[in-house]
């Protein structure tokens, strides 16, 4: 039995994308942990996100992975390097030789360190020329899992979020269902009964014309792609000035976000 659970990473796991009803985000990892608080009697489970929006992977391993280490949880969910890999002229073999010091450090503490792979990203707009980058960095990933005995929460084999629904206005961050089929198929990487299928096919959507296409496109280049080149050319990120949320309680995350399903 999982008793405690730490969650690292960017704003894949701070749940971007996933508001709750008060306008702050839950995502796949609170989901996740609602999953596996419901196997224990109530107050026997502990859960921290430390993750934030934009964290690139040497700022997680400097601010976050030390309260991870010092926590020292039964279970640690690790997934960092996605904002390095989309970054022009970054080596994913470089970059992996990083992350496995990370986890080499992660397993000398935590009972399981599960780590995660990209997404397949042929049908992101701004991100599907690096496809190929992806799925070298994700070749690593699992690799290095195969050394360290970690288990995979394997995003690129999740189909349905393939699905434009499962993801979020800005095309980078999941919707609150994208996250809730990624919480579930976490539970089944760790062997958790779940409560519904994360490959559950989507209900079939009537056909979009080209002119519907190409104004959702203008629409999404105008209020999303603009701004995030403005913050790389001026060197902020997102994540700036973002707090992690920290320490909390299932009882908590239920109340905002209702049943996980």
């Amino acid at each position: 039995m999982i008793g405690s659970y730490v969650a690292v990473g960017d704003s894949f796991t701070e749940g971007v994308g996933d508001p709750g009803p008060d306008g702050a985000f839950v995502g796949w990892a609170d989901r996740f942990a609602v999953l596996l608080a419901d196997r224990l009697p109530e107050g026997d489970f502990r859960y921290t996100n430390l993750a934030v929006r934009g964290k690139l992977l040497d700022q997680i391993v400097e601010d976050q992975l030390p309260k991870a280490l010092e926590l020292a949880p039964d279970l640690v969910s690790f997934c960092a390097g996605g904002n390095d890999i989309i970054r022009p002229g970054t080596d994913p073999d470089e970059v992996a030789e990083r992350f496995e010091r990370a986890i080499e450090r992660l397993t000398a503490v935590a009972g399981t360190v599960m780590v995660t792979t990209g997404f397949d990203t042929r049908g992101v707009p701004v991100l599907k020329h690096l496809r190929g980058k992806i799925a070298t960095y994700n070749g690593h990933v699992r690799a290095i899992a195969d050394r360290y005995g970690c288990p995979v929460l394997d995003l690129w084999s999740l189909k349905t979020v393939q699905d434009r629904r499962a993801w979020d206005g800005d095309r980078l961050h999941l919707s609150p269902e994208g996250h809730t089929r990624v919480a579930l198929r976490a539970g089944q990487v760790l062997g958790l009964a779940v409560p519904a299928d994360p490959d559950q096919p989507w209900p079939p959507l009537p056909p979009r014309g080209t002119l519907e296409v190409r104004r959702d496109d203008v629409h999404w280049a105008r209020e999303y792609l603009v701004p995030w080149i403005g913050r790389r050319l001026r060197g902020e990120s997102s994540g700036d000035h973002v707090t992690a949320k920290g320490a909390l309680s299932p009882d908590d995350i239920k109340m905002r976000i209702g049943k996980v399903a």
